[in-house]
């Protein structure tokens, strides 16, 4: 079995490789590093991605920016960071890349706990959480060949902690690897439509 992930290098996406990786090759790519290289708010060099890489069994994306603002200073130059990349950089990974799943493949999208959970300063990435959601809901109804299509709500990381509670008091972190036994669960399983929350 071959895997895409997206986001490798990350605090999140490292964690979902070292688990994936049981189980299957896993193909990395980020802005920076990786077997091969994306922008994922750009569409050329999605496509040029999915060019380089080939025929895969998942695609996973652990990646997607998002601005975090005060509501009253959000302006929509700001607000369309997200859009960009955790909200259309997101969807478009799974618009521009069901001809390179194999039959019965799968996509696994990131969104979090703010758009069921708000936190001060958060309206961009819920609005971006929420909007991936409710996308794989209703895609996961018309994927072509058994395609699958799920999404993993993680709560915020424990490894990222020391520099996030002043914005989640009150809130549980939880750890990278079990976050990462969602993205297991949806690769490897057979639900379709899903958001694995964990918190």
């Amino acid at each position: 079995m071959k895997i895409l992930l997206i986001g490798a290098s990350g605090t999140l996406g490292s964690a979902v490789k070292e688990r994936l990786e049981k189980k299957a090759e896993v193909i990395t790519a980020g802005r920076h590093s990786g077997d091969v290289t994306v922008d994922i708010t750009n569409i050329d060099s999605i496509k040029k991605m999915y060019e380089q890489v080939g025929k895969v069994d998942a695609i996973v994306s652990a990646t997607g920016s998002a601005t975090f603002s005060p509501l009253t200073e959000l302006t929509p130059e700001k607000n369309a960071v997200t859009i960009s990349s955790k909200l259309g950089g997101q969807i478009n990974l799974v618009l521009l890349g069901i001809d390179s799943l194999n039959d019965k493949g799968s996509f696994t999208l990131t969104t979090g706990i703010m758009m069921e959970d708000p936190i001060v300063q958060g309206a961009s990435a819920a609005m971006a959480n929420g909007a991936v959601t409710a996308f794989a809901k209703s895609a996961a109804i018309e994927m072509p060949r058994g395609i699958r299509i799920n999404t993993v709500s993680p709560n915020v990381l424990e490894e990222s902690w020391d520099k996030l509670e002043p914005f989640f008091e009150g809130f549980l972190p939880v750890p990278a690897a079990k976050v990462a036994r969602a993205f297991e669960k949806s690769v490897f399983g057979a639900q379709t439509g899903e958001s694995y929350q964990v918190y």
